[in-house]
């Protein structure tokens, strides 16, 4: 069967002297690999920039249920990045963006609105001007609700911590050492209540944001069995602490 599909690439593998092989989250059939000949050729029918990590895509394609590595019949760009390749901080968000999306999206069926939403996601990082050092938090916390473990209530006087591992704002201490203190549930909360769009509103020291990001990375290896380790991250932090937001 031949399928037609939008796809965001999330993983691009070296295979023989010139092939790729691609891990595509795509619209049609969800978490999909592909095998691309001679990508790495000097004269490559399909260039290798076309392929790289977080590029949107329009992909036809073979598809059996009963194979695992389909073959690519043609492939075009859905979206030419203006910004992201040459601004190192969005460079930098968009790379942990896609790899907590690969991290934690274990299903190969279709899922459109998870697709919609990653997809948009990297059109608005490549379009923002304002508020993206907060932009992979916003990710983090829109990305749980499609994962099925978004928070729950608010930060007010009556529930001023967050419980990590129970997904939601408390009055007390839980029994456990997984819970956000007043200060840094109350940016989270702020975080929820934010869209991408009004970001920029979010005024973040580096700490609090570094801070943010260390329990928001707990919050995912709590509600995902087996997490992976995550490595962008390290380079995102060396990348941001040293900007202005």
């Amino acid at each position: 069967m031949v399928v037609k599909t939008r796809g965001i690439v999330f993983r691009n593998q070296k295979y023989g002297e010139t092939s790729v092989i691609l891990d595509v989250f795509t619209e049609e059939k969800g978490l999909q690999s592909y095998m691309v000949h001679g990508v790495r050729k000097a004269k490559a029918r399909v260039p290798a920039s076309l392929v790289q990590v977080m590029s949107l895509v329009d992909l036809v394609s073979d598809s059996r249920d009963d194979k695992s590595l389909h073959h690519i019949k043609e492939i075009r760009p859905a979206w030419v990045y203006h910004s992201i390749p040459f601004d190192l901080k969005k460079g930098a968000i968009g790379l942990f963006m896609i790899e907590m999306a690969r991290k934690s999206i274990r299903e190969i069926e279709e899922n459109r609105p998870l697709f919609e939403f990653i997809y948009h996601s990297f059109l608005l990082l490549d379009q923002v001007s304002q508020g993206v050092s907060n932009f992979h938090l916003r990710f983090l916390c829109e990305l749980s609700v499609f994962l099925g473990f978004h928070p729950d209530g608010e930060a007010s006087a009556d529930t001023p911590l967050f419980d990590l591992k129970e997904g939601m704002f408390v009055s007390i201490p839980p029994p456990h050492p997984y819970f956000l203190h007043e200060d840094h549930a109350l940016l989270l909360d702020r975080l929820l209540r934010s869209s991408y769009e009004s970001l920029h509103t979010v005024i973040l020291a580096r700490e609090e944001r570094k801070a943010l990001l260390h329990h928001l990375m707990d919050y995912y290896r709590l509600h995902i069995e087996n997490f992976p380790p995550v490595h962008s991250y390290q380079v995102l932090e060396a990348v941001l602490l040293p900007l202005e937001a």
